[in-house]
């Protein structure tokens, strides 16, 4: 097997205090944060929907999945698509705020480490911390995601 085809494209998301490490064939796209209205007794991560390709789209704040505070919108704030890959939302797709632009990176075995499975509250949505060179990247557990969305989709 060749280098190349053990070479991963992926995205460093930033977040307030930390970045995700996510494969860039998860990605739909990066678009631009418009203020989203809150459902009536959402969680707290939840952040409500937007308007995208002409229909809802969920947005979640990572850091309130994790239990921290929402960090406040800014100028760089965005919104990473998500392809929904369980079947269990709707539209196919939802949103995670970044707090500035997502970097595409290329990873393979040779610098990304396992670093910690452990150092989140027990059920967030984190499969684990990794080892990037001088990063240490959270990979979110996607699947989680979506059935926290699928869950609070059906209580609102």
């Amino acid at each position: 097997m060749s280098a190349e085809s053990e070479e991963l494209y992926s995205l460093l998301v930033p977040l307030s205090e930390d970045r995700l490490i996510v494969p860039r064939a998860c990605v739909a796209e990066v678009v631009r944060f418009t203020q989203a209205e809150r459902p009536e007794g959402a969680h707290s991560w939840m952040m409500g929907a937007v308007n995208w390709n002409g229909r809802p789209l969920p947005i979640i704040s990572f850091e309130g999945a994790l239990g921290k505070e929402v960090p406040p919108a800014s100028g760089r704030t965005r919104v990473v698509v998500f392809h929904a890959s369980t079947g269990q939302l709707k539209g196919g797709h939802y949103g995670i705020l970044t707090q500035g632009f997502p970097q595409l990176v290329r990873v393979n075995r040779d610098v990304l480490k396992l670093e910690s499975k452990d150092g989140w509250a027990e059920g967030a949505p984190v499969l684990c911390r990794v080892r990037m060179i001088n990063e240490f990247p959270l990979i979110p557990d996607l699947e989680k995601l979506e059935s926290m969305l699928a869950t609070e989709s059906l209580q609102t």
